[in-house]
């Protein structure tokens, strides 16, 4: 299965457990990872026999803009649910980072990572 990356995606949420990250949003960055066969585009050079990764940047950043979730895993799960509605998109690895978490020791990031298939 052949891969295309979209990596660091930013967009600004609402999205955790604790008010303040409700009232006042945060930055979150998107990796995903959309496993498919790209062999029928490149053999016709043509964009409508593979995925369109800038219509997908735009909804996953959609998601992460839209309403909010308690979890990051929630959100992630979201992020693989609309990149698995593209066709010939057979699997998908979505990384949420939210390197702004509100933690009380120093660190430099937290993700949650999950894979999701048609199958």
């Amino acid at each position: 299965m052949d891969r295309v990356a979209l990596r660091g995606l930013k967009a600004r949420g609402h999205h955790g457990v604790f008010p303040r990250e409700r009232e006042d949003g945060q930055t979150f960055l998107v990796d995903i990872v959309l496993g498919l066969d790209t062999r029928p585009a490149a053999a016709d050079d043509d964009l409508a026999k593979t995925v369109h990764y800038g219509i997908v940047a735009e909804e996953v950043v959609a998601v992460v803009e839209g309403e909010p979730v308690n979890l990051v895993e929630t959100l992630a799960e979201r992020i693989a649910q609309v990149c698995l509605k593209h066709e010939g998109v057979e699997e998908v690895e979505v990384c949420v980072h939210k390197p702004d978490a509100p933690i009380t020791v120093p660190f430099d990031d937290v993700t949650v990572t999950i894979i999701r298939s048609r199958a």
